[in-house]
């Protein structure tokens, strides 16, 4: 075959593929490789995120520094200095106006993302915090700690208001139902439990893994219809339910899916090869997409259980992601000291 029909040949292939502009949002994944590698981070990157308006993502560090980056451009914007100790988890309220960030040095720092300076610092912990939350309203604050406890802050004076106590050991992760009205934490004591706001009661202790829950996320509203399809399609005769529902990811190398309403666990997904780090929705509600010390990220289409798409992503253990909520990009952060973004078509 001469140059000139193999050319022609290629470009009919590559024509005949859904272009970005036929695959509709709801299916992006993904696509190696990276778009961007962004360097600067001294110690492994522990949280990427994106802001909730604009076109920033934000990295936090073992290095004990946050770092904003323009991701459309992959050009490094400033550092956030403060924290004294590997900084662990980040977290926006929904305007993108105030940052949350919580360490090893036992503290949970506000910033002002706009003048971008530290408003508050919060003690209260009295051992590494490695988890921080806004609760959808954005008037406080939810943090999980070593010190195996759950607490919630008023942001406004930066006051503890509400500690849950359960967990027999190091609470790793705490996440905000999307109504506010629950906390579902994480733990080294390999369980997951449920906790109401309001009454500080815990209403759900779900013991499904088989070692440390790494991360905990709530399913968005879109994600229901697609779960019951899921469950249905196990067992026809199940009945629907409106959730709430949760993924989790475990050292145990599993993804649970669980229906919060019974506290069973629904689905189980398997192909990991080492500890998953994190797993979370996909925006269009029928994928997940995780990552872990496999060195992968991975997509599910969790209604056949089975992963979809496989991509080398780093060199070293891949820590975190996050999906833009409505532009076909991907962020990832590793052990390797890197963030990268990935375009998804």
């Amino acid at each position: 075959m001469d140059l000139e029909s193999k050319v022609t040949e290629t470009v009919k292939e590559y024509e005949g593929g859904p272009t970005k502009r036929e695959r509709s949002a709801d299916n992006w994944i993904p696509r190696p490789p990276e778009r961007y590698c962004l360097t600067g981070h001294r110690m492994p990157i522990s949280r990427v995120i994106f802001h909730p308006v604009y076109n920033v993502m934000v990295s936090a560090s073992e290095d004990g520094s946050i770092k904003v980056w323009d991701y459309e451009s992959g050009d490094f914007e400033r550092t956030l200095k403060g924290h004294t100790d590997a900084v662990n988890d980040i977290s926006f309220e929904s305007s993108g106006k105030i940052l949350a960030s919580c360490s090893s040095d036992l503290t949970i720092r506000l910033w002002d993302f706009v003048g971008f300076e530290c408003i508050k610092t919060m003690h209260g912990h009295d051992h590494t915090v490695s988890s921080v939350r806004f609760v959808p309203t954005g008037d406080f604050l939810v943090s999980a700690s070593r010190d195996k406890s759950i607490k919630v802050w008023e942001v406004s004076t930066g006051y503890c208001t509400k500690t849950l106590l359960g967990h027999r050991e190091w609470a790793r992760v705490a996440v905000v139902s999307p109504d506010g009205k629950l906390i579902a934490s994480g733990s080294n004591d390999h369980t997951i439990r449920i906790w109401e706001i309001a009454t500080k009661e815990c209403k759900a202790e779900l013991r499904d893994h088989d070692h440390v829950v790494e991360c905990v996320d709530w399913a968005p509203d879109n994600c229901t219809a697609h779960i019951n399809e899921a469950i249905q399609s196990e067992n026809p005769r199940a009945a629907k339910s409106d959730g709430p529902f949760l993924v989790s990811g475990s050292r145990d190398k599993t993804i649970k899916v669980y229906d919060v309403s019974t506290g069973s666990c629904i689905i189980s997904l398997i192909g990991h090869d080492n500890w998953v780090r994190q797993a979370i929705f996909h925006p269009n509600g029928k994928m997940i997409v995780s990552c872990a010390d496999d060195k992968t990220i991975r997509v599910w289409d969790f209604k056949n259980r089975r992963s979809t798409k496989t991509i080398h992503a780093h060199e070293h253990f891949v820590t975190c992601l996050d999906f833009h909520k409505s532009a076909p990009y991907v962020i990832t952060g590793s052990v390797d000291q890197l963030c990268k973004v990935w375009e998804c078509r």
